[in-house]
């Protein structure tokens, strides 16, 4: 990647509409639509509260004041990630007053498709073969992208902790921003003694968020299902949760319009697993206990594999291959 200047106010940044725009974001990404409550701005070190209980994922927040050079940098790394506001501008005159959940809609997070390897490294001393194994389960992911990852002796991109603090990544290229003596993924206490069904569900689910995906039970059909008051009471008494870090969570939905994604799907691996008793319709959201053909599917277009991605570059194909339409000839007429 070339070298970029992404400090503001550089030069570097050309878009002064989309200069202004991710400020907004900035502006308002600390601020929840519920009544005026306010997000905490994070700082390296400190945890959300609750978060040290929760056995669930969290993904983890950059702090507010880094939210436009994350912007940048995943640009920068991947310039599909750019919000595209100029043909939209018309038509979203209104919607230019971003809330919370625009942040993900419109700067994605995405490393971008050229195939890589990804290193790893321990923040404590691991023995080899649960090293092995927790790599072997973030590679599951390689069955249909062009990610690998392998260990480093180093300081590695991705960079595990098995300490406090429950299950968690950074999302996508705002690991990048990580100071590089901080993990920036949380295994909290996996063993060699980790039931198998633990490193199937929690290993690509933490994976899947580095490499970009949002949690998939905040779009918007699925928190459509949720009752706000159930949930805020149910997490509070499970994780003691407090009402912003439910609304951040759990309750904010992501904008379907601007997703690279499939419909809704409730088993999917980046799902939660959640309860009857905080939906609507008394039905539960049963999550995702393994990576599924959708998630597979997505990933493989986001991440394609070297040889995917080398046909779909060719300009022609074979004579054989041509697909034969029935259609009138007056048509051409």
């Amino acid at each position: 990647m070339a070298k970029n200047d992404y400090t503001e106010g550089s030069g570097n940044y050309k878009n002064d509409r989309l200069h202004r725009a991710l400020a907004k974001i900035a502006e308002v990404a600390s601020q929840a639509i519920d009544g005026g409550e306010v997000f905490e701005e994070y700082e390296w070190g400190e945890e959300q509260n609750g978060q040290e209980r929760a056995p669930g994922c969290v993904i983890k927040p950059l702090p507010t004041r880094l939210l436009i050079k994350a912007a940048q940098v995943a640009a920068a790394i991947n310039p599909a990630n750019a919000p595209v506001l100029g043909p939209l501008a018309a038509v979203m005159r209104d919607e230019l007053e971003l809330t919370p959940a625009r942040l993900a809609v419109i700067t994605s997070k995405y490393w971008g498709p050229a195939p890589r390897k990804m290193t790893v490294s321990f923040m404590e001393s691991t023995p080899t073969d649960l090293k092995a194994r927790i790599i072997k389960y973030m590679n599951k992911w390689n069955k249909t992208t062009g990610i690998s990852f392998v260990e480093t002796g180093g300081t590695g991109d991705v960079r595990i902790s098995r300490g406090p603090g429950g299950y968690w990544s950074y999302l996508g290229t705002d690991n990048s921003l990580v100071p590089k003596n901080r993990q920036t993924m949380n295994l909290e206490g996996f063993t060699m003694e980790t039931e198998e069904s633990v490193y199937r569900r929690v290993v690509p689910h933490e994976t899947g968020h580095f490499l970009g995906s949002p949690h998939e039970h905040m779009r918007k059909a699925l928190v459509a299902r949720i009752d706000r008051e159930k949930a805020f009471k149910w997490f509070w008494e499970q994780y003691r949760w407090d009402r912003a870090t439910v609304i951040a969570q759990v309750l904010t939905p992501l904008d379907e319009a601007s997703l690279m994604g499939t419909p809704s799907d409730q088993t999917s691996i980046m799902c939660y697993q959640l309860p009857g008793i905080i939906t609507k319709d008394g039905k539960p959201i049963p999550g995702g206990p393994d990576i599924n053909p959708t998630d597979y599917a997505f990933m493989g277009k986001i991440y394609p594999k070297l040889g995917h991605a080398a046909a779909a570059q060719e300009e022609e194909w074979n004579v054989s291959e041509d697909v034969e339409v029935e259609f009138a000839q007056s048509a051409l007429m």
